[in-house]
């Protein structure tokens, strides 16, 4: 982790801010419920952003409550090609630590910590990486490396470090908190592994619009079929498009797939040419609103490979 000199200077400057707040109330009519910042006075835990709704659910699991955490995009949001706003910039200055993905995910993040004197820590740094094998892509790395909750255990190992480093006090409780999520991520894993298990040999393929799942059928022997292999729709071209039809045709795939974050209108062009059913709605880059899908990283693993494998198996809503 990039160490910050003077880094109890950001919560000192926080914690004076709402003593002022809090003095010229009476003045200024300045909210009892805010500080300056829109934080509440009384909270003078540090502050933990990170770049996307998925990385927030995962580092609030090690966090527990002792930091806050907080996303930069919002449930919903397409990461790729984000543009932070300059309500992002600020709350980045905020910040005590900041979280990004790595591996070429977030391509607006050098802009976004430009000149931020917060530490940040990259949690894929020990992922060993999959490339992307095609497109303006090929051998760079597939970033999705999330989609495999091995992968996430060592992104945790990473959370420990750094939490514990920012606030040593809470330093046993971070690694309390690591521990028994990787329990459950170990158990979200087999319990996928066992789920696509189920499906048929020949049915074994997961064709997506994004390549977004390369983790995921490597950690549960499904091969990959997808229309683009990273970004957005606008990489779905007709050629593409007729490849995906004449794969699905060929090996009579009985289902496919789009990602939440997209639209689904290339794919849909590839279930009325073939035989292939509408498998359903996959998340990756975003977690959904509580009371939706996928309101934990957990839910979305599960999700996804509970769709994948009632699809594949002819097993439709």
């Amino acid at each position: 982790m990039r160490a910050r000199n003077g880094q109890g200077t950001t919560r000192s400057v926080r914690r004076a801010l709402a003593l002022v707040c809090s003095f010229a109330l009476v003045l200024t009519g300045c909210s009892a419920s805010t500080s300056a910042e829109g934080i509440a006075p009384e909270d003078q835990r540090p502050v933990v952003l990170t770049t996307f709704t998925v990385l927030a659910d995962i580092a609030q699991n090690v966090a527990g409550d002792h930091l806050r955490v907080e996303s930069v995009t919002k449930l919903g949001s397409e990461i790729h090609g984000y543009e932070p706003t300059p309500d992002d910039l600020r709350r980045a200055s905020h910040a005590d630590l900041i979280l990004d993905h790595g591996m070429n995910l977030e391509a607006w993040f050098e802009q976004f910590v430009h000149d931020n004197p917060a530490p940040h820590v990259t949690v894929s740094d020990r992922v060993t990486p999959i490339n992307i094998t095609q497109g303006a892509g090929e051998g760079k790395p597939n970033p999705h490396a999330w989609m495999s909750p091995l992968n996430v255990q060592t992104y945790v190992d990473s959370m420990i470090i750094a939490f514990s480093e920012l606030d040593p006090a809470h330093a046993d409780d971070f690694a309390a908190n690591g521990n028994a999520y990787k329990i459950k991520l170990q158990a979200v894993h087999d319990s996928l592994v066992a789920d696509l298990a189920k499906v048929p040999e020949g049915q074994r393929v997961l064709v997506s619009c994004e390549g977004a799942f390369s983790y995921l059928t490597r950690d549960t022997g499904l091969r990959e079929k997808y229309l683009w292999a990273v970004n957005a729709e606008s990489m779905a071209t007709p050629r593409k498009v007729a490849a995906a039809i004449d794969y699905v045709r060929e090996h009579q795939i009985p289902a496919v797939f789009c990602e939440s974050t997209v639209s689904d209108a290339a794919m849909q062009r590839v279930v009325e040419s073939t035989d292939a059913r509408y498998g359903g709605t996959l998340y990756v880059d975003s977690l959904s609103e509580p009371d939706g899908p996928v309101p934990s990283y957990l839910d979305l693993i599960t999700h996804d490979a509970q769709v994948i494998a009632r699809a594949l198996r002819g097993e439709m809503p």
